[in-house]
C-alpha cells in the first residue's frame, strides 16, 4: 500500500501554490481555496493546508538527529538545471547538487514556510537490495516526465522495529540498504517501498533528539497511509483528522482507498 498524500501546512496557501506549481511542475487538482490546496505529485498529493502559526513557532530543526520528519523527496531529471531555476529566484538551499553514494545526484532546499525538500536524479544502486522484485517495480517507474513524489524521509532509532511496523500494518518492504562511509556517526539509510512510494529511514549510532509533531504549524504536519488505524496515540487535526505517532515522532493518518 503506498503513502496516499501528504499534509503540508503553509502561511500562504497561494504563495505555495504558486512556489509547488512553478519549480516542481506539480499542477492543482481541483479548485484552490485560501485555506487549501491539493498538488498532484504523480504517485502521491502534495495537500497545503492554511495555518496560523508561522515558521517561527516550529520545534522542527534540519538537523538529521532529531527523530522524526526529515524531508519529502521529488525524482526529477535535469536536476542541476531545476536546481539553477531555484537558486536565481532566491530559493533558500540546505545542500547544493552534488553526486551522493548510491550512484544519484542530490540537493537540498526550503518551500517558502521551512519544509526540507529534496530533488534525486538516477536510479539508487543499494548497497545490499533486500527485495529484487521492489527494486525492479522502482526502476521501471523510469525518468520522470515531469517531478515526482518519491519519498519521505525519516530519522529513527530502531531500523528492524519500524521495518516490522510499517509491513506488518501497511505492506511495506525493506527493498535495500545505501551505506554512508564517510559518516563518523554512523549513518546508515534503509528504503521501505509501498506502492510506488517509499519510507526513506535514517539511522544512527549516536545520540538523537524527540520532537512532538506540531498539526497547527508552518511545515510538514503528516504523511496518509492506505490502511487501518494502527493501536498507536493519536492526536486531532486542525481539520479532524485522527493523526497517529509512530515510536519515532513520526505523524500519519490512514486512509482506505488506495
Amino acid at each position: 500500500m503506498p503513502i496516499k498524500n501528504l499534509v503540508v501546512n503553509c502561511t500562504d496557501v497561494q504563495r505555495s501554490v504558486e512556489y509547488y506549481t512553478k519549480f516542481l511542475e506539480l499542477p492543482v487538482v481541483g479548485e484552490p481555496t485560501a485555506e487549501r490546496a491539493v498538488l498532484d505529485a504523480v504517485t502521491a498529493t502534495i495537500e497545503l493546508r492554511a495555518v496560523g502559526n508561522g515558521r517561527d513557532q516550529t520545534t522542527w530543526s534540519p538537523d538529521d538527529l532529531q527523530k522524526g520528519f526529515r524531508h519529502i523527496g521529488f525524482k526529477v531529471d535535469r536536476l542541476d538545471e531545476r536546481a539553477g531555476v531555484l537558486k536565481a529566484a532566491g530559493v533558500e538551499f540546505k545542500l547544493d547538487p552534488l553526486d551522493a553514494e548510491g550512484k544519484v545526484r542530490i540537493c537540498f532546499f526550503y518551500d517558502p514556510d521551512g519544509t526540507l525538500l529534496e530533488m534525486i536524479q538516477g536510479d539508487l544502486q543499494y548497497a545490499a537490495v533486500l527485495d529484487a522484485d521492489g527494486v525492479a517495480r522502482e526502476r521501471a517507474l523510469g525518468v520522470p516526465r515531469r517531478p515526482r513524489f518519491d519519498h519521505v524521509a525519516v530519522t529513527i532509532d530502531d531500523r528492524d522495529k519500524t521495518s516490522e511496523f510499517y509491513r506488518d500494518n501497511y505492506g511495506f518492504s525493506f527493498i535495500g540498504t545505501i551505506e554512508q562511509p564517510h559518516d563518523q556517526r554512523g549513518f546508515r539509510i534503509g528504503y521501505l517501498k509501498g506502492g510506488d512510494t517509499v519510507i526513506e529511514v535514517f539511522t544512527y549510532e549516536v545520540e538523537k533528539t524527540s520532537r512532538a509533531p506540531q498539526l497547527d504549524v508552518a511545515g510538514f504536519a503528516y504523511a496518509e497511509l492506505a490502511g487501518n488505524p494502527p493501536d498507536l496515540p493519536a492526536d486531532t487535526a486542525p481539520d479532524g483528522t485522527e493523526v497517529y505517532v509512530d515510536r519515532d515522532g513520526f505523524a500519519f493518518a490512514v486512509g482506505s482507498e488506495v
